[in-house]
């Protein structure tokens, strides 16, 4: 499974028509009333990167599970480019929260606020499935960090 990852991710950061088309459905899910967008591993790479491309997109809450974007392959890398060691905050979002299990191995960074500024970070245990997006999904703390965006 890790060696499958390992390979989207370099697909996704080494081939511009596999970037491109991921970001193009993530615009394709956004219109006038999306307010929050939740992103899980590589799609929190994506929909950052698309959120970033468009700062007039309405999203107000950004909320990332299992997110790898505090990785150094990934940070250093990502669009636009960190400028002294600070990435850039994503489009018009005003809150962004960023929840992980301290045993998932795809968000071995854990905060991602020293590296983006004024992220919520946020812990949680999936028990025996630490990346599994159902889980993420119906954890207590995504619920409230959606909600919050739909209020």
């Amino acid at each position: 499974m890790m060696v499958f990852a390992l390979k989207q991710v370099r697909r996704y950061m080494n081939e511009p028509p596999v970037w491109q088309a991921a970001r193009a459905r993530v615009a394709e899910e956004i219109g006038d009333d999306t307010r929050v967008v939740v992103a899980h591993s590589l799609g929190s790479v994506v929909a950052y990167e698309a959120l970033c491309e468009h700062p007039e997109w309405p999203v107000t809450d950004f909320v990332t599970v299992g997110s790898p974007l505090g990785l150094s392959l990934i940070f250093n890398r990502l669009s636009p480019l960190p400028e002294e060691g600070k990435g850039a905050w994503p489009g018009g979002v005003r809150r962004w929260t960023n929840i992980t299990d301290p045993g998932d191995v795809v968000a071995l960074v854990h905060e991602l606020a020293p590296r983006f500024g004024a992220v919520v970070d946020e812990s949680l245990d999936n028990g025996l499935k630490p990346h599994s997006l159902l889980r993420y999904l119906t954890a207590r703390k995504t619920g409230r960090a959606i909600a919050e965006g739909l209020m």
